[in-house]
C-alpha cells in the first residue's frame, strides 16, 4: 500500500508525515512523532487515555486515521506546559493528586483542556458528565473532579 503525505499543525509546529492510508492518528504520533504522551489503551474509543484536540474538539485518536487530519490544528499533552512552567490544568491535576499510575493522566488532562474551554465554570456534576469518555482504573475520581475544578477557578483568576 503506497504511503500518503499528511500535512497538519502539531502543538503549533507544522508537521509532514509519511502515512499508510489506515494509519492511525495515536500510531503516527507516538511512533513516527515521537509524541508518547498519548496511550494506546482499549483501541476502540472507550478509555480516553489517547485523547488530543483536534481543531477545538476532544478526540479519541485511536478511532482516527491519520489522513483525516490533514490541514488540522492537534494538540497533544505534550504542547501543554511551556517554558515557564506546566500548565494551569497540569499544576491543578499535581496539587490535587489527580493521577496516580499516570496511564490515563495525559487524556484526563486533555479533556479537561478542552471541557474546561467549553464550560470555564462547571459545577461538580458538570464535570463528571464532561470528563465521562475518560477513564481510571486507579481512583475513584473524587481527586480528578477536585483538579477539574481548581483548574477552573485557577483559569478564571488567570
Amino acid at each position: 500500500m503506497a504511503k500518503q503525505a499528511v500535512s497538519f499543525t502539531l502543538n503549533g509546529k507544522t508537521v509532514d508525515v509519511l502515512v499508510e492510508p489506515r494509519e492511525l492518528l495515536i500510531h503516527t504520533l507516538r511512533e513516527n512523532l515521537n509524541q508518547t504522551g498519548a496511550h494506546i489503551g482499549c483501541e476502540t474509543s472507550h478509555c480516553g487515555v489517547c485523547t488530543v484536540d483536534i481543531d477545538g474538539e476532544s478526540v479519541k485518536s485511536c478511532t482516527l486515521l491519520t489522513v483525516q487530519t490533514a490541514g488540522s490544528d492537534v494538540k497533544s499533552v505534550e504542547g501543554m506546559a511551556t517554558a515557564d512552567g506546566l500548565h494551569v490544568i497540569q499544576q491543578a491535576f499535581v496539587d490535587e493528586h489527580g493521577l496516580q499510575c499516570g496511564f490515563c493522566t495525559p487524556g484526563m488532562l486533555m479533556r479537561a483542556y478542552r471541557f474546561l474551554q467549553e464550560n470555564p465554570d462547571p459545577n461538580d456534576e458538570e464535570i463528571r458528565w464532561g470528563m465521562s469518555g475518560n477513564l481510571c482504573r486507579c481512583t475513584g475520581y473524587q481527586n480528578i473532579i477536585n483538579a477539574v475544578r481548581t483548574a477552573a477557578k485557577n483559569l478564571q483568576q488567570a
